[in-house]
C-alpha cells in the first residue's frame, strides 16, 4: 500500500515531493479512497505540537494530501478530506496543514491562519514568512476559540517545518 500511496504522491506532486515529504507522511493514520485496487486520493493524519499563542495543543497534521490528477473533481479528495476531519475530532485538540490551496479546505470549513506563523527549532522562536499564506486549521472543541490572527508555530523537524 504505502508503495501505491508514493506513487500517487509522485504523480500529483512530481518533483515537488522530497523523500523528506514522504518522511514526513509516515507513521500516525492513512486515510485513502480507491477505484478497486487503484488507489486515488491519499491523506496522512502525523501527530505535531502545535503552539498558538502562548497555548500548546496536541494537533493532528494533515500531510500528503493528493488526488490522482486525472480523478480530481470527482469528490474523492473531498471524501477523504471528510474522513480526516472525524479522525482529527476524535484524536487530537487541533487540525493543522500547510497548503498551496487554501481555498480547498476552506469550503470544508477549515479556518485560514491569518496570524504570523514560526517555527521552534533549538528552543528558538524563528519567522516563517514564507508560509503565512498557507497554513489552515480546523478548531474544535478546546481549539474552537482560537483568535486565527494570533501567533503560531510548530517544532522543527527535517525537510519543511510547515
Amino acid at each position: 500500500m504505502l508503495d501505491a500511496v508514493r506513487a500517487l504522491m509522485d504523480r500529483a506532486f512530481g518533483d515537488e515531493f522530497s523523500d523528506d515529504d514522504w518522511d514526513n507522511a509516515l507513521g500516525g493514520w492513512h486515510v485513502v479512497a480507491s477505484d478497486g485496487e487503484y488507489l486515488i486520493a491519499h491523506a496522512a493524519v502525523v501527530p505535531r505540537r502545535i503552539l498558538v499563542g502562548d497555548t500548546w495543543f496536541d494537533a493532528g497534521y494533515v500531510e500528503a494530501m493528493a488526488t490522482d490528477p486525472d480523478r480530481q473533481g470527482e469528490g474523492f479528495g473531498t471524501a477523504v478530506l471528510e474522513e480526516v476531519s472525524e479522525l482529527l475530532r476524535t484524536e487530537y485538540q487541533l487540525g493543522v496543514l500547510s497548503t498551496g490551496d487554501p481555498g480547498f479546505y476552506e469550503q470544508a470549513g477549515w479556518v485560514r491562519w491569518q496570524g504570523p506563523s514560526f517555527v521552534i527549532d533549538a528552543g528558538e522562536r524563528r519567522r516563517t514568512l514564507e508560509e503565512d499564506d498557507g497554513i489552515v486549521v480546523l478548531p474544535f472543541g478546546e481549539s474552537s476559540a482560537i483568535d486565527p490572527t494570533e501567533r503560531i508555530a510548530c517544532e522543527a523537524r527535517s525537510g519543511d517545518d510547515w
